[in-house]
């Protein structure tokens, strides 16, 4: 296997090459460097990386692995999104705000270490992941491997720009109201936000008021699924337990999702303002409808009953990002925007929080009717395909907010209800990007959108699909 198959080969894969001693640790830390250093400076993705830590964690892993040792991930190659604590460093969660190093790695780390995973370097997000985009002053602008003049999405752009140009086989993500999804769909590889408290946030018991949930991106189903089998569970302190998996997720990738019945929907939910759903996103939907029905799966037309839960997201989400702007140590250092966000969120009274959190089993219980009626729903990721980088440049708080709120009105929702929801691509545009749908399945039940995805992937063949980038 070449250097560039190796880069693409994603982690489950490069698990097995390594276990067979096919490929060294070594070696495949070292491609990756390679590849950073070529590719990086044309989309900045990596805020950080970790070349000489990565190099002596890989000469370790190829120790153990030498002498028998064996573990899930041991070995491979990953990235973190720049907000989890990696003991040593400082999460700076795209700001200069953060100054003190973790003392100690946090949960999601900790397991990654635990699989034997070798941390390659830290991926770019905007300030405190408000925004669908990811553009800072502090660490510039990240672009979209498809199309350089493109935004990757956000508040994951970084890690989505790494994983689609080949510079790690996966990376940690999150998600608050589409920070999974979005970059998954403008990159053209596989986000799964999983069920709320899936992978614990600890030393966080949650993060905007249970909005956020925490992951991966991967280009293959398979890797998101073996991610989620060594990061999942609970720990100690966790504000959302979820119940376990009936079966390990690296299985329910593996296995036929039987014939489902499946909607389709483009209509968003009600927001600040009307939505967009371009005519590339319709046809889109029209796609994967027509290659799910090729299947065998009952596809219908039917929309959620979203009422007005749009008030109740928007609270929590501005209401989360005042909490944040306040805990940061040093606030005077975050842009203005930033600060205009928070701003926002603090003049929602307490009264209306209170008025969110006690409506959400209601609002969960409403939208969620139609699984009665069906097994997943198929929507739209985003409005429109990915939208210029500086979209939002200079633009304030409330502006950035109506234009976001227009381009991707409907991801939100189910951070709200909190269950499972994936980016799936489903092929490319005439303009030569990526085109994805999101699949929506009820509480816990993530095994749906793998066994479905693994099924769509063999059919679209996404993986196969390799960013235009030259190597300097």
């Amino acid at each position: 296997m070449d250097a560039e198959e190796l880069a693409f080969s994603g982690i489950a894969a490069q698990a097995n090459l390594l276990r067979a001693r096919q490929v060294s640790s070594r070696e495949l830390v070292g491609v990756y460097l390679d590849r950073i250093e070529q590719i990086d400076p044309q989309i900045n993705a990596f805020i950080d990386v970790f070349a000489d830590e990565a190099l002596d964690a890989a000469a370790a892993a190829d120790e153990r692995i030498a002498s028998g040792e064996s573990a899930p991930l041991l070995g491979v190659p990953v990235a973190i999104k720049d907000e989890l604590d990696i003991a040593g460093t400082v999460a700076r969660h795209g700001t200069a705000g953060y100054s003190q190093p973790a003392s100690t790695d946090c949960v999601h780390v900790a397991r990654l270490r635990t699989a034997g995973a070798i941390l390659m370097g830290k991926t770019h997000l905007p300030e405190l992941a408000i925004t669908g985009f990811t553009e800072s002053e502090l660490n510039g602008d990240t672009r979209n491997p498809w199309n350089l003049t493109k935004t990757p999405g956000g508040s994951s752009g970084g890690s989505a720009a790494a994983v689609a140009a080949g510079l790690v086989g996966a990376a940690s993500a999150s998600d608050g109201a589409g920070s999974i999804r979005i970059p998954a769909a403008n990159c053209g590889i596989y986000g799964l936000k999983p069920q709320r408290g899936r992978i614990s946030l600890m030393p966080e018991e949650e993060h905007w008021y249970g909005m956020s949930k925490t992951g991966c991106l991967t280009r293959r189903v398979l890797d998101t699924a073996l991610w989620l089998d060594v990061t999942a569970g609970p720990a100690p302190g966790d504000a959302h337990t979820p119940p376990p998996p009936s079966l390990p997720y690296v299985d329910s990738a593996r296995a036929e999702p039987g014939q489902l019945r499946i909607a389709v929907s483009t209509k968003p939910q009600r927001a600040l303002v009307p939505a967009i759903v371009a005519d590339e996103v319709k046809e889109a939907i029209g796609a994967a409808a027509k290659m799910l029905g090729d299947f065998g799966h009952n596809v219908i037309e039917k929309d959620p009953d979203y009422g007005n839960v749009a008030n109740h997201i928007i609270t929590l989400y501005l209401r989360g990002v005042h909490q944040h702007y306040n805990q940061v140590p040093h606030q005077a250092r975050l842009e203005k925007r930033t600060a205009g966000f928070a701003r926002l969120g603090g003049l929602m009274p307490e009264r209306m929080l209170r008025a969110a959190l006690a409506a959400r089993p209601r609002y969960t219980d409403r939208i969620n009717r139609i699984f009665g009626d069906v097994d997943l729903l198929v929507t739209p990721v985003t409005g429109e395909l990915p939208v210029e980088v500086g979209k939002w440049a200079g633009k304030g708080a409330f502006t950035t907010l109506l234009g976001m709120s227009r381009t991707y009105p409907f991801t939100a929702v189910w951070n709200y209800t909190g269950q499972p929801a994936a980016a799936v691509p489903v092929g490319m545009s005439a303009t030569g990007l990526p085109l994805s749908v999101m699949m929506i399945a009820p509480s816990n039940r993530e095994d749906l959108l793998l066994s479905l995805g693994t099924q769509m992937e063999a059919a679209v063949r996404w993986p196969e699909q390799r960013p235009p980038l030259a190597r300097e």
